[in-house]
């Protein structure tokens, strides 16, 4: 798949986790998928991970002291994650109004329509997580991708102009920017 779009150096990256019981089902994880592409997120960088438990308390290390942490550390450790760059016009705050409300129950009230209204199952299993800021896309980003150069792909995207084509690659669920 191909299409044009106008690029911008004003787009903002963020993090996004597909959390291992909606990477377990099919439907849920092709259905979040298609969701981010009909949002006209890019998606700059993709891989499936399984994290170790040490690995997802140093991840969620901010909760140490919440209620949920240990409930949140088991989930993430418990199955294979798909975790995607985004990136687009504000991109923090629209995969946070796409993934919808994290408490399920008030999601599937007020926003049925978001990922967590349609595949959430608690307020831990709700199905996807996204960075709260720049700050933590940054340190998030780069705990998944170290090798991510945003900087780089600031000054590729800089480059690119609205005439040129864009190819989206379904199978590895990645774009390609021309070089």
């Amino acid at each position: 798949m191909s299409f044009k779009r106008a690029m911008t150096k004003c787009f903002q990256l963020t993090l996004a986790i597909i959390k291992p019981h909606a990477v377990k089902m099919p439907s849920a994880l092709h259905s979040i998928r298609r969701k981010i592409i009909s949002n006209n997120f890019y998606v700059l960088n993709t891989k499936e991970v399984m994290l170790a438990k040490a690995d997802a308390e140093r991840f969620y290390g901010e909760h140490k002291q919440k209620f949920f942490y240990n409930r949140l550390v088991t989930l993430m450790s418990s199955g294979p994650l798909h975790v995607h760059i985004l990136a687009k016009d504000n991109a923090i705050q629209s995969w946070r109004e796409l993934m919808g409300p994290t408490k399920v129950y008030m999601a599937q009230f007020t926003q049925p329509a978001t990922i967590r209204g349609e595949h959430g199952l608690s307020d831990t299993r709700n199905a996807v997580h996204g960075s709260d800021s720049e700050t933590s896309a940054a340190r998030e980003i780069d705990f998944f991708f170290p090798g991510f150069n945003v900087d780089g792909w600031r000054e590729r995207v800089a480059k690119v102009v609205s005439n040129e084509t864009i190819m989206f690659d379904e199978d590895r669920f990645v774009h390609r920017f021309p070089t």
